[in-house]
């Protein structure tokens, strides 16, 4: 019991310390802590992402950042990929999950340190982006461009979702960075209410392929989670971005050498 909650706290505080992107730590942890295959840990991983984000995307909508009709586009695409998703991951070997699931880890990893000084925090115009802001209204301007790129945000995320049991953040943040103009503030806000939906119907989809969710510990780690959400807000206002990014970056380092050391050794 104690175990999983300070797992649930860790996540928790590193969702609220990077934005939703600790998030991808949540199978992992739940892989070495508990013991559990990737398939057993993908939901209540979920159950957890989905409260947390929530939590998160509620302040968004407080404070007017979320673009909910990006978000809602992205998370009905997101949702009709997860199933494929699921079925994937019931398919492959708990090797090749492992080894997908430490790969993933790896390319983010690089990215945060390969990022330059003090990009982490900065807000750009972007003025490539496919998807921009009507500079008279604020919002997006709906075009076909800009559906297709919501569209396929969604999808990616929801496949990988429903397959390794991620909420998704980590590919939801640098796709809108790349491709819209929409400020970091708002994009970490959508991004939070997209998660918090398709990881529920990835719950929903799991559980339709047959997984099952130990009812006391799902709770445990999700309402641990939720409080480390809580708390890496409050304490990211008081650390400096650029140490936090590189910090969170070796640790995804370190985790995805471990779970390559484990998928090499996997039955």
């Amino acid at each position: 019991m104690t175990v999983t909650l300070l797992l649930g706290v860790l996540v928790g505080t590193l969702m609220g310390l990077t934005g939703a992107g600790g998030g991808i730590l949540g199978v992992p942890v739940l892989v070495f802590g508990l013991g559990w295959t990737m398939q057993q840990a993908a939901p209540v991983a979920l159950f957890a992402m989905a409260g947390a984000a929530a939590i998160g995307a509620i302040e968004g909508f407080r404070r007017k950042l979320v673009r909910y009709r990006a978000a809602t586009l992205m998370a009905i695409t997101g949702v009709l990929m997860t199933p494929l998703g699921v079925r994937v991951a019931h398919v492959l070997p708990q090797r090749w999950l492992l080894a997908a699931f430490a790969a993933i880890m790896l390319v983010v990893s690089v990215r945060l340190l390969a990022q330059p000084a003090g990009e982490a925090g900065l807000e750009s115009e972007n003025p490539g982006a496919w998807a921009r802001l009507n500079p008279a209204t604020g919002r997006l301007d709906w075009t076909w461009t800009t559906a297709v790129v919501m569209s396929a945000i969604g999808a990616a995320a929801g496949f990988l979702t429903g397959a390794l049991g991620v909420g998704g953040g980590f590919l939801i943040v640098p796709l809108l960075r790349r491709f819209t103009d929409i400020s970091m503030h708002g994009i970490v806000a959508t991004s939070l209410m997209v998660i918090a939906l398709v990881s529920t119907g990835g719950i929903g989809a799991a559980v339709l392929h047959g997984a099952t969710l130990p009812m006391e510990i799902t709770a445990m780690f999700a309402g641990a989670t939720a409080a480390g959400m809580v708390i890496g807000r409050l304490l990211g206002k008081r650390l400096a971005p650029v140490p936090l990014q590189r910090g969170f970056a070796l640790l995804l380092l370190a985790v995805a050498l471990a779970l390559l050391a484990k998928a090499v050794t996997a039955q």
